[in-house]
């Protein structure tokens, strides 16, 4: 269960970075011509997508980590890994509650529960 969590979190990102990178296709092609170094500051909309896009590789790092854990037997870091992604997610819901903070948030709980050894690995 704790894989299929971790590859669950390595998928999400994703598809954080397509949909990204669909929804944000304008201002994504209009800082890379205008040459990309420092054209993320200004207009909003360019920030919303770097950081948008920003946060897909971190959750498939998360999602890295966690597979990495499984196959190694490592309760402990699938708990750390686990605790944080709720932690992230119990605040993603508060600020934004209609986001997809809440498929984070019902993951969040296998990892913990595995790390604890309350779920078999």
């Amino acid at each position: 269960m704790a894989n299929a969590a971790s590859w669950f979190m390595f998928c999400l990102g994703i598809a954080h970075i397509v949909f990204g990178l669909v929804k944000f296709a304008g201002p994504v092609a209009d800082a890379v011509s205008a040459g990309l170094i420092g054209q993320f500051a200004e207009p909003e909309v360019r920030r919303t997508a770097f950081w948008f896009l920003v946060f897909g590789p971190l959750l498939m790092l998360a999602g890295h980590v966690g597979i990495h854990a499984v196959a190694k037997g490592d309760l402990s870091l699938l708990k750390i890994l686990g605790i944080y992604a709720f932690a992230i997610a119990v605040l993603g819901v508060a600020a934004f509650p209609q986001s997809p903070f809440w498929a984070p948030l019902l993951v969040a709980p296998v990892l913990i529960a595995v790390g604890y050894g309350w779920i078999a690995l």
